[in-house]
Order: C-alpha cells, then sequence, then structure tokens
C-alpha cells in the first residue's frame, strides 16, 4: 500500500529539506519521493540530513512540472498553511489519512507540499481534491516543511495500521475506477475550450470561472466512466459549432 502514497514536494529551496524529508519518510515506511523543479538536487547536504535514508533519495523522481508529478494519481491532497480567497475542502491530518490509506489500495495518491516560504499557489493547488492543514500554536504557526511532513506520514502510519485490512477488504469489494489527474486535465481543457467556443468563456476575462469548476469537479472526484460521459456531452457540444 505505501508504494502508492506519492510525497510531492514543489520547488523545494533548501536540499537539507529534501534530505530531512526522506527521512522523515523512511521513518514511517514511505518511499515514493516526487520533487518537482527542485532547486538543488541531487546534493551533499541532502544525502547528510537524509541520515541513512540514501535508497529514499536514490529513486526519487525529479519532475519538470506538477503536472507530470500528479499525472496517474486519482487523489491529491495539498498541504496549505492559510485559508483561501476561494474556499477548498479542507481536512485535519487524521481524516487526510483516512482519505490516503483508503484510495491508495487501488492505485497512487500524492501528498503535495509547496515552497518553504510562500507555499503552493493557487493554480497549483486547483490540482488537488483537498487540502490539509496541520493545526499549529496561532502565536507561532511556522511549521518547517520536513516536520509537517513527518506529521501527515506518521498518521498515514498510525492510520493504515488500525484500518489498512478494514480498508483493503472494503476496496477489494468495489469496482469502481477514478480518473487519472492526467485524464481530469484533459477535460478541464477540453471543458475550457468548448467555453470559449461557445462565448460562455470570455478567454480575455476568465476572472475565477475555471478556478471555480474545478472545485466543483474535485470535489466530486470523477471517476473514469464519468468522465467519459462528460467528454462526450463535450464532443457533442462541439460538433454544433
Amino acid at each position: 500500500m505505501f508504494k502508492n502514497i506519492r510525497i510531492v514536494m514543489v520547488n523545494t529551496s533548501h536540499p537539507g529539506n529534501i534530505g530531512a524529508t526522506a527521512r522523515a519518510m523512511k521513518n514511517m515506511g514511505l518511499q515514493s519521493l516526487y520533487l518537482v523543479e527542485p532547486k538543488v538536487f541531487p546534493s551533499a547536504e541532502a544525502t547528510s540530513r537524509a541520515s541513512g535514508a540514501d535508497d529514499v533519495l536514490a529513486q526519487a523522481v525529479v519532475c519538470d512540472s506538477l503536472d507530470e508529478a500528479l499525472a496517474e494519481c486519482s487523489l491529491v491532497i495539498g498541504a496549505s498553511a492559510r485559508l483561501r480567497s476561494i474556499t477548498w475542502p479542507q481536512l485535519d491530518p487524521r481524516e487526510c489519512a483516512a482519505k490516503v490509506v483508503a484510495a491508495c489500495v487501488d492505485g497512487p495518491v500524492a501528498l503535495v507540499f509547496g515552497r518553504e516560504h510562500s507555499g503552493l499557489t493557487n493554480a497549483e493547488l486547483s490540482r488537488c481534491h483537498y487540502l490539509v492543514n496541520i493545526p499549529t500554536n496561532p502565536e507561532y504557526p511556522s511549521l518547517n516543511i520536513a516536520a509537517a511532513i513527518q506529521v501527515i506520514a506518521y498518521e498515514v502510519r498510525m492510520t493504515q495500521e488500525k484500518d489498512g485490512a478494514v480498508v483493503a477488504k472494503r476496496s477489494d469489494s468495489d469496482d469502481v475506477e477514478f480518473a487519472t489527474m492526467k485524464e481530469v486535465e484533459q477535460f478541464y481543457a477540453h471543458l475550457e475550450e468548448v467555453m470559449v467556443q461557445s462565448e460562455f468563456l470570455d478567454p480575455a476575462k476568465p476572472k475565477f470561472l475555471m478556478h471555480r469548476l474545478r472545485r466543483v469537479y474535485n470535489r466530486a472526484r470523477l471517476e473514469k466512466q464519468e468522465l467519459n460521459i462528460l467528454r462526450g456531452i463535450l464532443t457533442a457540444v462541439q460538433k454544433r459549432f
């Protein structure tokens, strides 16, 4: 199960944080690390901070974009330290772990962590089905990225040890196949194309329309069959232009 859980770090500035993350992951039995445009990697500092988790670093996948890192995933949860102007479904670490453990039985899932000082952009968060927020002291809310990953990884391990067998049994009896993020992104591109062609969306003044539509469909977590139906509707509409 754990091999299907990806820790995705976006544009990490300090290689030491990558090494500390590898150590935190190995402590909790996680092994799949994806790095999106890291500032410095590989790095001797990362290896030093890994403290024996060199194997996690050695098999880390370096990606040119977040979409590349998430392509095969059917569930994506992004870490966010602050509320956004457009609200997104929010989870605490324990709720996050429950969803991750339930979903990873069937395929890759991703936990996404942003830059040390600015986190994830709104565009990056729009790729997520949920956001996870770690409660902290309001007078000192700053949390090191590796420490945040350690907290989430711990909750994942505790949930798996407590509920993993039940989750696996439930999943085996469920024939639902969820759409991957690559397939969902193709749907969003198709949807935007049709809205522009129908003049429902003015590409010069998009405002937050696609962002809000992403929230609607991400909240639903589309199944492959549902996605195929939606793509079919869009194709039928295009034939009328």
